[in-house]
C-alpha cells in the first residue's frame, strides 16, 4: 500500500459517511440484533437475509426469546437461508448466555469466541459495532481488499487465509470507529473492490492501491484450488396415504441435522426396486410414478436426486418418521431447500 495507515482510515471513514448501506440492523445499536445479522450474514447475500431477518426479529426479539423458541419453528424461519447449523447454534448460544448472563451478549470478542457458532470474524464484527471494541473482522471480502491494497500473493480460500490477512486488518483498524471501519470494509468489499471488474475509479483506496497500480486488480486475489464436491445419488420418495404424506426427520448431527425430509434411498432405483423396498416395510404399495430428477448443491457435496410417488394401501410409521398433511407440512414442518422440487409437487397434487 503507498497510502500512511491514517489516510487510509480517514479515506474509508469518509467514504462511508457518504455511501454506507442503509440495513435493518444498523438501524440500533441492539447487540443482541447485530449478532443475529451477522450468523445470518455467514454465506448468505445481503439482499437474500433482510426480509428474513425482519421475520425473525418480529418474532424473536430478545435473547430469552431465542432461546425458547421451538427447534421447530425456528427452523421454519429459517427455512430458505440454507446452513441451518447457524439456527441451532443461535440457540445454543442463546439458552447459554441465559444461564450465565441474564440473556446478556459478552462485549468483548475473546469472550464471544466461546458461544456456539462464532468464529473469528463474528466475534470481530459485533465485539466491534455492538461495544466499540478495537478488533478487526476478517472475512473473504476483507482478504480480497488487503490482498489488492498490497499486491499480496497469498491465497484467500485456505485454512490459513486468515491468519495472514488478520495482521494487516487489525494495524488499519481505527481506535475511535471500529465498528464503523469494519462495516465500512465490509461495504467496500460488497459493493467496490467485488470479486470480478472491481470498482477502482469510485474507490476511496484507490490512490493506495498497489493492485491497481500495477494493472493486477483482475487477478488479485489468488485462489487455491478448490476440492471436487463429492457426488451422491439418491431416490426420492413420496408416499401418500389418505391425503398424508409421509415425513422423517434427520439425525441431531451432521448435515441438515434435526430437520424433516421424505424418505431417501441411497443410489438411483428402479421402480420395481422401489415398490419391492416399500412392500417388506409394510406400506402395500401401489406401482410409483416417477417424478424425475433434480440437482441440489452444497458446498462440498452434490445431492443427485430422482424421485418416486407413491400411493400406500398402509400406514406404518418408522423411528422417526410421520404421516402429516400439507398443511402442517408447509406451516410448521422445516424442509431444506433440496427437497423445493417434491414439495411442490406435494402442494400442486389434489390428492394430498
Amino acid at each position: 500500500m503507498t497510502l500512511a495507515i491514517p489516510d487510509l482510515v480517514d479515506r474509508l471513514l469518509t467514504w462511508y459517511d457518504q455511501h454506507g448501506r442503509q440495513l435493518p440492523w444498523r438501524e440500533s445499536p441492539d447487540p443482541y440484533r447485530i449478532w443475529v445479522s451477522e450468523i445470518m450474514l455467514q454465506q448468505t447475500q445481503v439482499a437474500t437475509v433482510i426480509p428474513y431477518y425482519e421475520r425473525f426479529m418480529a418474532e424473536l426479539p430478545t435473547v430469552q426469546a431465542l432461546a425458547a423458541v421451538d427447534q421447530d419453528r425456528l427452523n421454519k424461519l429459517w427455512q430458505g437461508l440454507g446452513y441451518y447449523s447457524r439456527a441451532r447454534h443461535l440457540k445454543a448460544a442463546a439458552e447459554k448466555m441465559v444461564r450465565e448472563t441474564a440473556g446478556e451478549l459478552p462485549d468483548r470478542a475473546a469472550d464471544l469466541i466461546k458461544l456456539p457458532g462464532i468464529g473469528p470474524y463474528t466475534a470481530g464484527a459485533v465485539a466491534s459495532i455492538a461495544f466499540g471494541e478495537r478488533t478487526p473482522a476478517v472475512d473473504g471480502n476483507v482478504m480480497r481488499i488487503l490482498s489488492r491494497l498490497t499486491a499480496d500473493e497469498t491465497p484467500v480460500n485456505t485454512s490459513k487465509s486468515r491468519a495472514h490477512y488478520t495482521p494487516l486488518a487489525d494495524r488499519l483498524v481505527p481506535a475511535h470507529r471500529p465498528g464503523d471501519f469494519n462495516q465500512a470494509l465490509m461495504d467496500l468489499g460488497a459493493t467496490i473492490c467485488i470479486p470480478k471488474s472491481p470498482r477502482c475509479p469510485s474507490c476511496p483506496w484507490q490512490a493506495g492501491c498497489l493492485a491497481h497500480a500495477r494493472g493486477r486488480t483482475q487477478d488479485l486475489p489468488r485462489r487455491g484450488k478448490k476440492a471436487k464436491r463429492k457426488i451422491h445419488t439418491y431416490t426420492v420418495l413420496l408416499l401418500r396415504y389418505n391425503k398424508k404424506v409421509y415425513v422423517r426427520r434427520r439425525p441431531a448431527k451432521g448435515l441438515l441435522a434435526g430437520l424433516w425430509e421424505f424418505p431417501r434411498l441411497d443410489g438411483h432405483l428402479s421402480a420395481q426396486a422401489v415398490q419391492a423396498h416399500l412392500d417388506d416395510l409394510g406400506f402395500a404399495p401401489e406401482a410409483p410414478a416417477y417424478l424425475g430428477a433434480s440437482t441440489h448443491l452444497f458446498t462440498h457435496l452434490e445431492w443427485q436426486m430422482e424421485a418416486f410417488l407413491v400411493t400406500c394401501q398402509q400406514a406404518p410409521c418408522l423411528a422417526g418418521g410421520q404421516w402429516v398433511s400439507r398443511e402442517v407440512l408447509n406451516q410448521e414442518l422445516s424442509l431444506p431447500s433440496a427437497f423445493a422440487p417434491w414439495l411442490a409437487q406435494v402442494n400442486k397434487d389434489t390428492a394430498f
